[in-house]
């Protein structure tokens, strides 16, 4: 009896405590999921502009995808750069967004002062250069695929002038119409390339009566370094080819459509930024993309681009990658005819970032 007592009491220990796993386990509260983290876009054009915001937006909708229920994502569309852009920073804040990326170089002392103001949010600013402990920059070298467009729009000239629609004259836009020239040059030694300043970044009336401007002055290229595909448009209407930016605009011009420097914001940069900020290992830096990372493309090529042009541009492509090639190395000369950059020695990346001088060839002032 007395070892069928303990063996009893053994039994009834066991069923005991089986029972309080059971009773512990039904009560327990279940692992609270991680909520989504929210992220933000500002464009200084719209969304579906065809050209830079669309990209901005393109890049966008990639993180959305890739990340799913782990993010929310959002826009705010023309929103005008200066004091305004603060407005709409703050109210992002209290939107609950965690990150966010504003597209355009105006909106660069808002943000380093939205920076200052939010500390426990992430703020990212395209095409600037100042930074602090949760406020980093990013851009990349899109000059070398505008080179290779210029080489397209070079090969498609027949008068050796070829016209160019650029914004605002900041050392961006300047080394972009360098770029650009140099291209054409390449093919077009002699080549003239004429600039149009519209003083902004989307405006489709002004790039349009820009393009009417430049066919007027003997232009039988077009190409463009702002944000619409207006002027393409109007290439489209007289017959002219096109050189586009930004984005993939075929739709626009179908047979003027030559080809255009294209960005990949979302797989090289935004899908890293916004998954470092949801899982806490996100840092400043400044983010210089380039053609070997994915971040600076050429986009598919119009039906009447020949075959040669695409051989020479694709060669041209691969010395950039393997860095056997650089647009920006001397013998290169100003507008005036003066010795810039030594033969052989190739323009700084701090260089390219404050250039304010445009090469041998460009008609029209650095100035705007």
């Amino acid at each position: 009896m007395r070892k069928l007592g303990v063996g009893l009491g053994v039994a009834l220990v066991t069923i005991a405590l089986a029972a309080l796993a059971v009773a512990t386990t039904g009560t327990a509260a279940p692992s609270a999921k991680k909520a989504p983290i929210k992220a933000a876009w500002i464009y200084v054009g719209p969304h579906n502009d065809g050209g830079w915001s669309q990209a901005h937006d393109k890049g966008r909708m990639y993180v959305q995808k890739a990340m799913g229920a782990n993010v929310i994502t959002t826009y705010k569309e023309n929103v005008p750069e200066g004091p305004q852009a603060a407005q709409v920073i703050d109210s992002l804040v209290r939107d609950g967004n965690k990150i966010i990326f504003a597209t355009s170089f105006g909106y660069m002392d808002a943000m380093a002062a939205a920076a200052k103001k939010y500390p426990d949010v992430y703020f990212e600013h395209a095409t600037g250069y100042k930074s602090a402990k949760n406020f980093a920059n990013y851009f990349g070298a899109g000059e070398d695929a505008i080179y290779l467009s210029g080489i397209a729009a070079g090969a498609a000239s027949k008068s050796g002038t070829v016209g160019y629609i650029v914004p605002f004259p900041i050392p961006e836009i300047i080394r972009h119409a360098n770029a650009f020239a140099l291209g054409v040059q390449l093919v077009k030694p002699n080549a003239k390339v004429k600039l149009v300043w519209t003083k902004s970044w989307f405006d489709p009336a002004k790039e349009k009566k820009a393009a009417e401007s430049l066919v007027a002055a003997g232009a039988d290229v077009i190409g463009q370094n702002v944000d619409s595909p207006a002027a393409g448009k109007y290439a489209q209407s007289k017959g002219l080819p096109w050189v586009g930016y930004n984005s993939d605009s075929r739709k626009f011009a179908p047979t003027s459509w030559q080809v255009a420097a294209v960005y990949d914001w979302g797989k090289p940069y935004y899908l890293k930024r916004v998954k470092a900020a949801a899982n806490g290992t996100w840092k400043t830096g400044s983010y210089w993309g380039s053609m070997a990372d994915g971040f600076a493309l050429l986009s598919p090529y119009g039906p009447k681009v020949t075959a040669k042009t695409k051989a020479l541009i694709a060669a041209k492509q691969k010395a950039i990658i393997s860095g056997k090639f650089y647009e920006f190395q001397g013998p290169l000369y100003d507008q005036a005819g003066k010795l810039r950059v030594p033969k052989g020695k190739r323009m700084t990346l701090p260089e390219i970032l404050s250039v304010n001088w445009l090469v041998k060839g460009i008609e029209g002032s650095p100035k705007g």
